[in-house]
């Protein structure tokens, strides 16, 4: 998916299109992500996932867990898929600011998607909370009936 802007061109190459289902999403930060050669050029081939990552604080710093970042075809060292904790780049206040959010208790950190951005590769991260059972529904039913308004039907 492309969005064009005035100065340059985001590319989604991964979506968690779970989190907007699960989560009430609060607050939502740009960040930078540590990679190797071969992993960066693996996410900019969309080989990155996202289903069931989280963010958790480690330190002074935030890591992103169970993110699977398939192998790079040009490397013959590894060919099995990678899932390791990636240190996520933010400024210090930052990351003071989501600790201290997590710390207090009832929210998470959870990615929104990986994209491509003047040719880094950035995550968005968002403080969500987590939806109750009827919370869920309720959103099911909403969409339902989103559908249905489109197809035209009463």
């Amino acid at each position: 998916m492309l969005q064009n802007s005035s100065k340059f061109i985001l590319q989604d190459l991964a979506l968690n299109k779970r989190a907007s289902f699960d989560y009430q999403i609060l607050d939502a930060i740009e960040a930078g992500m540590v990679l190797t050669g071969g992993e960066t050029k693996s996410a900019k081939l969309g080989q990155i996932h996202l289903n069931g990552s989280f963010v958790i604080p480690h330190g002074s710093a935030l890591y992103l867990i169970n993110c699977l970042i398939e192998p790079y075809q040009g490397q013959g060292v590894d060919k099995e898929a990678k899932t390791r904790s990636i240190k996520l780049l933010l400024k210090k206040k930052e990351t003071d600011y989501l600790t201290s959010k997590i710390k207090a208790g009832g929210l998470t950190l959870i990615p929104l998607k990986v994209y491509n951005k003047r040719g880094l590769v950035k995550v968005e991260v968002a403080l969500a909370k987590g939806k109750k059972l009827y919370d869920k529904r309720e959103t099911i039913k909403k969409r339902d009936d989103l559908t249905r308004i489109r197809r035209g039907e009463d």
